[in-house]
C-alpha cells in the first residue's frame, strides 16, 4: 500500500493531529520518503474536500479551506439542536470518569465516538489535553457552572455511580 494511502488512512481515522515523527517510525520511512508521500497525499487532495495541514512536529487531515462558510453553516446548525442520545452518553462518560481518552470511550459505548467528541468540543461541554501520544477528554468549567456545580463530585449519587463504575468490567469476546 503506498505511503500517502497510508498516512491519508490513520490521519482519518484518528481524527486528531498526529506526531510526524510516530507516523514516521510506525510505517519505517526516510525523511525524504515521508516527504515524497505527503506531497503525493497533497497533490491528491488538491481537488477533494480535504487538505493536510502540517507543523513541523504534526500533521493532520481538515476540511478544505474553500468549504469553511459551508461547514460554518453546519457546525451553527449543530450547534443548535439537542446533543441526542450518543452525545449525553459520551458526555456521562467524561464526566464521571474524565479524564478519559478516546479509545476509552470507544470501549465504554461500542462505536467510533469522534463526531461525537467534537460535536462536544465546539460545543464547549468538554476540553482535549494532550497526553502521551493521544488526547484525554475531561469536563469544561463551563459544564459544570451550566450544572449549577463547582465540581463534579457534587453531582448526585456520584460515589454511588463511581462505586458501580469501578465495580463493572465488561466481558471480552473471545473471538
Amino acid at each position: 500500500m503506498p505511503l500517502d494511502v497510508l498516512v491519508e488512512a490513520v490521519l482519518f481515522y484518528k481524527a486528531t493531529p498526529q506526531k510526524i515523527s510516530t507516523l514516521k517510525k510506525l510505517f519505517a520511512v526516510s525523511d525524504e520518503d515521508w516527504q515524497q508521500g505527503i506531497e503525493r497525499l497533497e497533490t491528491r487532495l488538491e481537488s477533494g474536500a480535504t487538505r493536510i495541514v502540517q507543523t513541523d512536529a504534526e500533521i493532520q487531515l481538515v476540511t478544505a479551506p474553500n468549504l469553511s462558510e459551508f461547514i460554518e453553516a453546519m457546525r451553527k446548525d449543530e450547534l443548535n439542536g439537542d446533543i441526542g442520545k450518543a452525545g449525553a452518553e459520551t458526555l456521562a462518560i467524561v464526566l464521571y470518569r474524565g479524564p478519559v481518552t478516546r479509545a476509552e470511550i470507544d470501549r465504554v459505548r461500542g462505536v467510533n465516538s469522534a463526531f461525537i467528541l467534537r460535536n462536544l468540543l465546539t460545543r464547549g461541554l468538554i476540553t482535549r489535553q494532550s497526553v502521551k501520544n493521544t488526547y484525554a477528554f475531561e469536563i469544561s468549567p463551563e459544564l459544570l457552572q451550566h450544572l449549577g456545580i463547582t465540581k463534579k463530585e457534587s453531582l448526585p449519587e456520584y460515589k454511588n455511580f463511581m462505586d458501580a463504575i469501578d465495580a463493572f468490567t465488561p466481558e471480552v469476546e473471545s473471538v
